[in-house]
């Protein structure tokens, strides 16, 4: 299409119109040149449904704008303080090498084992906490989370049912006004969600009876306190349902992101063992 077009067309995926970039040129032009100007996010219908434009991820503008900043800010309070990011990576990373060799080299899918060192960094900035590998919070907050998540990578017959010659799950994003209303997974992918935001709604309350103003111990203190601080403006987006759903954006962005990426990466140094062994020796 590109070669009729040219690098910048639109097309419709069902109701939606889509702007299609292609190539590096148009793609730097308009994610670095203009990065401003295109930093909003797309809409997608699965997480939509909860989100609705709140939290850090699903939002635009002004509401954008503000929670990054406090996001990032945060983040370098928290690093130079008395137990920094650094610190809890290295100690959690301890616990996955250990967990590993507990496996004495079976074979195994390391997944869950990511998923459970990641979600205990994100759980120590957020909560102030991590837990056992064992605790059965983190295990019910880890098979909500992959349970929200596997529909969006299901087949469509998974969610019809319909011959399984009928194409790509992405449907269901192009036609969301009408298959919401059809019976299928998503249906307990919602369930998942709501069981998410619930469990960090109850963290939150939790928190907010133990609040003191004078010591941020962690992301949901520092944010309730600037709750307290801007409760008289009017045009403030410091408030509880921002908090719970960034919070909620953050173990999404911080648990299954970066599981991914490392599950990726030991593929890789597995194909490359060249690669492997410089990385054991320091990259000589």
């Amino acid at each position: 299409i590109s070669e009729r077009y040219g690098p910048v067309f639109t097309i419709h995926l069902g109701p939606r119109r889509v702007v299609v970039l292609c190539g590096y040129d148009a793609v730097k032009e308009a994610l670095v040149d203009q990065a401003e100007e295109f930093s909003g996010r797309g809409k997608q219908a699965t997480f939509d449904w909860l989100f609705k434009g709140y939290g850090v991820v699903f939002s635009n503008g002004k509401r954008a704008k503000q929670l990054r900043c406090f996001w990032i800010t945060m983040l370098q309070d928290f690093s130079v303080g008395k137990r920094g990011i650094e610190e809890c990576i290295q100690e959690e990373v301890g616990f996955l090498v250990e967990a590993f060799r507990g496996t004495h080299g079976a074979i195994i899918d390391p997944t869950f084992f990511l998923s459970q060192a990641f979600c205990n960094v994100i759980s120590t900035i957020v909560f102030g906490d991590c837990f056992d590998y064992e605790n059965k919070e983190l295990l019910s907050l880890l098979h909500m989370m992959m349970g929200s998540l596997e529909f969006t990578v299901l087949p469509l017959t998974a969610v019809l049912p319909f011959p399984s010659s009928l194409p790509n799950p992405q449907l269901y994003e192009m036609f969301y006004s009408v298959m919401k209303h059809l019976p299928g997974p998503r249906q307990q992918a919602f369930k998942e969600l709501k069981g998410l935001e619930d469990f960090i709604a109850k963290k939150v309350e939790h928190n907010q009876r133990t609040l003191d103003p004078n010591s941020p111990r962690d992301f949901i203190y520092a944010f309730l306190i600037r709750m307290q601080q801007e409760q008289k403006n009017p045009n403030t987006e410091f408030y509880m349902k921002n908090l719970v759903l960034t919070t909620l954006n953050l173990f999404f962005a911080g648990t299954e992101t970066v599981s991914t990426t490392l599950r990726y990466g030991f593929l890789l140094l597995m194909k490359h063992p060249d690669v492997e062994g410089k990385a054991r020796g320091g990259g000589k």
